[in-house]
């Protein structure tokens, strides 16, 4: 049974057993490497992506429960090129060590930005529960997603 659905935008379609999940899609099929795979039990993070605006783990959501939404990964932020306003500011505040958490909360800051435009630093936080950095670089993390936030401020 093929499953339909958008990824970055453009629709797709996938004979792969409907209960694959969405992560080996995105990096086998569709050659998206943003998304990692850490540890598959919906515990670290690194594999989340945006299914209509919200954060969810492509490591357990089936192909069959996403069908007909539209995903986002870390692949469909920057223009021509340039990082969007909230990669900007991880670069400007080296907010990633190894970088196999980031593109995960990268999306999940995105979809807070999308909800709360000026978000306190405990929202921050709430935001960025269930992702795990082991290289110690939350301060940092913090402060760019604030940074991106005060970004989105001036421009609007």
């Amino acid at each position: 049974m093929a499953t339909t659905l958008t990824v970055n935008g453009k629709a797709f379609t996938s004979d792969a057993d409907p209960g694959t999940p969405l992560i080996f899609v995105l990096r086998n099929d569709l050659g998206l490497m943003g998304a990692k795979l850490g540890c598959g039990a919906e515990q670290c993070g690194s594999c989340t992506v945006l299914a209509d605006g919200e954060p969810i783990h492509s490591c357990t959501a089936s192909l069959e429960s996403i069908s007909g939404r539209c995903i986002e990964t870390l692949e469909s932020l920057s223009r021509d090129g340039q990082p969007d306003a909230i990669q900007q500011a991880f670069i400007d505040e080296n907010a990633a060590q190894c970088g196999y958490c980031t593109a995960g909360i990268i999306l999940a800051a995105k979809a807070l930005l999308s909800k709360r435009p000026d978000p306190t630093r405990a929202e921050i936080v709430e935001a960025l529960n269930g992702h795990l950095c082991r290289c110690g670089a939350h301060p940092r993390i913090i402060r760019a997603i604030e940074r991106a936030a005060a970004a989105r401020g001036q421009t609007s």
